[in-house]
């Protein structure tokens, strides 16, 4: 099969229009897969290994644009042609629609009363973006991410000398004053504040809350990197100040992926100086029971967390339940081959963290490119045998492409490489819903465990997920979970629970 590569010199594009545009152009005759991406290291790598190659790939930089086909070996003007068609295509403007500023110094002055910039560009550039928006004093809500360590620190230094919160990099999630920013999710308005450097752990914590009856008043996000020695927890620390001076907030809780320890000792000690109630989870860390004194309350998990909350806050409420009785697992277990691997693929940082702290506490050895060093690491470019969970937005797999929280396909195409192991048998997955999400990822995520079914002919594939989110969010909670029963797939009540619950089947298939 012929293969060329074209290249577009200095034509930026967003990643989730390029990953619809290699869709369509794969739609063309005698096209039998198509890639269009900048030209990130990563993604001239990617093309490599899939049989792609010559020196314009080899000497393209990440603001070129690859298109890299097979097949129609003799047309490569007709897939020229067409791709300038989908790349020009854009719904007609409104009549109402603004007039996009040209720069963050215009945008601020025609919403002078705007107090937060939020800054989603390539990550070389977003570090002077955010250095503008400081200056021209307006907090700063950095999605962006491959900002560098010195940049960060930078930022946030220059941040809480002026007062400012400086939210990232890489922070995908914030609800400030009921409004939601990025990735989050419908909630209600209520006296339970959120500080997380853990934006899939916000999500988790919030949508709980809301659906046990409670009320989130705000939601700080600081970027997973807020709590490594290098930034000290300055975005945490600012954000427990916040929430403590705040009138609404009753019950402070703060989630973060595995701190610093010297950094943990100073989180919890501004935890401690608040006269509110406080709830902490450090996701994959023992409870800290010896700290309950100093007027803090360790949760066990991030559902734990939105209980200990809601209780704390005065509400009164059914606990979630707990996980599934023996039966359930017995009869989950009967059906699993000896030795049968497991396969979780998560969209979801700390959701993955925390599955992945639970089946090793349960005694699994599972590799994952969440294990920062040891034996059991893995990289995640190339799939491993046995026991195997995938951080899917780490960002080795989303430079030059979207994130799988906005086309959760992109786990489907990760799910066909980790089913193709013969002795993949239980699948585990987070389901992560809300404002910035795809529109129906469990429909994408059921036809993709459909597939993966029909293509192991035979062999048992069962699955669990859970669903992180509201019945007020855009796709909907229960029509989300119906989704994935009616593809088959066991649907927990919470992250936790899918993961104790894939834990205990794989144990008990052990015995």
């Amino acid at each position: 099969m012929a293969a060329f590569v074209l290249v577009r010199r200095d034509s930026y594009h967003d990643s989730v229009l390029l990953l619809r545009v290699s869709q369509a152009l794969k739609g063309l005759a005698g096209v039998e897969d198509a890639v269009v991406a900048m030209g990130t290291p990563q993604n001239r790598g990617l093309l490599g290994a899939q049989g792609y190659g010559g020196p314009a790939l080899a000497a393209a930089t990440p603001n070129d644009l690859l298109i890299a086909v097979k097949g129609a070996a003799d047309s490569p003007a007709a897939v020229e042609a067409e791709l300038e068609r989908l790349l020009k295509a854009r719904p007609p403007a409104g009549a109402d629609e603004e007039t996009r500023p040209a720069s963050l110094a215009a945008a601020v002055g025609s919403h002078p009363g705007a107090n937060l910039v939020l800054i989603s560009v390539p990550g070389e550039h977003a570090a002077r973006e955010a250095r503008r928006a400081l200056a021209l004093g307006r907090h700063v809500m950095l999605f962006s991410d491959n900002v560098t360590l010195e940049d960060e620190v930078a930022l946030k230094r220059e941040a809480a000398a002026r007062g400012l919160l400086m939210m990232g990099p890489d922070c995908g999630t914030a609800i400030l004053d009921g409004r939601p920013l990025a990735f989050a999710n419908a909630v209600r308005r209520g006296p339970i504040g959120i500080v997380g450097a853990a934006g899939t752990g916000i999500q988790e914590v919030s949508s709980l809350i809301h659906r046990l009856g409670g009320g989130v008043s705000q939601a700080i996000g600081t970027g997973g990197r807020d709590l490594s020695v290098e930034v000290g927890g300055l975005m945490m620390r600012l954000g427990i100040e916040a929430l403590a001076a705040d009138p609404e907030t009753k019950v402070i809780v703060i989630v973060s992926k595995p701190p610093a320890v010297a950094v943990a000792e100073q989180v919890i000690a501004a935890l401690a100086a608040t006269p509110k109630p406080c709830v902490a989870h450090f996701v994959g860390d023992a409870v800290r029971p010896e700290d309950e004194a100093r007027g803090i309350v360790f949760a066990d998990s991030l559902a734990g967390a939105a209980e200990l909350a809601c209780r704390l806050s005065g509400l009164s409420f059914t606990p979630l339940p707990p996980i599934a009785d023996a039966s359930c697992v017995a009869a989950a277990a009967a059906l699993l081959r000896p030795g049968a691997a497991l396969k979780a693929l998560f969209c979801g940082g700390t959701t993955g963290q925390e599955a992945l702290a639970l089946l090793t506490r349960a005694g699994l050895e599972v590799r994952s490119n969440l294990h920062k060093q040891g034996a059991l690491r893995a990289d995640g470019i190339e799939p491993v045998p046995g026991h195997v969970l995938l951080d899917l937005g780490d960002d080795v797999f989303t430079r030059g492409r979207p994130h799988p929280m906005i086309e959760p396909v992109l786990r489907n195409e990760r799910l066909a490489v980790e089913t193709a192991d013969p002795a993949a048998g239980l699948l585990l997955f987070d389901c992560v819903i809300g404002y910035g999400s795809h529109p129906d990822p469990a429909g994408v995520l059921a036809a993709g465990v459909d597939q993966a079914r029909r293509r192991a002919r035979g062999r048992e594939l069962l699955a669990v997920a859970s669903v992180t989110g509201t019945a007020e969010d855009p796709q909907g909670y229960e029509v989300q979970v119906r989704r994935l029963a009616d593809a088959g797939v066991t649907v927990e009540t919470d992250n936790r629970r899918a993961a104790l619950f894939a834990a205990a089947v794989l144990g008990r298939a052990g015995r």
